[in-house]
């Protein structure tokens, strides 16, 4: 989502912020996959703590569960930067595709730790409302 922002910030500024900031998340991402992975590569029974974790933390946030309206509709304003039909029409596909990119990822990374596939597609379902 950072880099999203970035491509279609409004100004320079807020553009700098939101590359600075996935190039932080990114290194932070790539921290916890190598030091999960390291983890699991002893104990496999990790994994299973792991999907209890996130189905505890959705059954806890489950009424932020899936996509907030409110930071999609505001990424759609920002990114569009009009209130116009066509303009939010050609953003509104590419949020969609972003969504899409979002979850294709989160399930590549728990394939990645060695979560098969149907948990993976299940996990990857329960982020909260915020993308996460």
């Amino acid at each position: 989502m950072l880099w999203f922002l970035e491509q279609y910030a409004p100004d320079p500024v807020t553009a700098a912020v939101c590359r600075l900031a996935a190039q932080d998340e990114a290194r932070h991402v790539a921290f916890s996959m190598a030091h999960l992975g390291e983890h699991i590569a002893c104990d496999s029974g990790i994994l299973l703590k792991l999907a209890g974790a996130v189905r505890r933390r959705h059954d806890v946030l489950q009424n932020t569960a899936g996509l907030n309206a409110e930071v999609f509709d505001a990424l759609l304003l920002v990114a569009s930067g009009s209130w116009q039909a066509s303009d939010l029409r050609r953003v509104h596909e590419r949020l969609m595709r972003l969504v899409r990119e979002m979850d294709e990822l989160r399930q590549k990374r728990l394939l990645h730790l060695g979560f098969g596939e149907p948990e993976a597609q299940e996990l990857s379902s329960l982020h909260t409302r915020n993308f996460m």
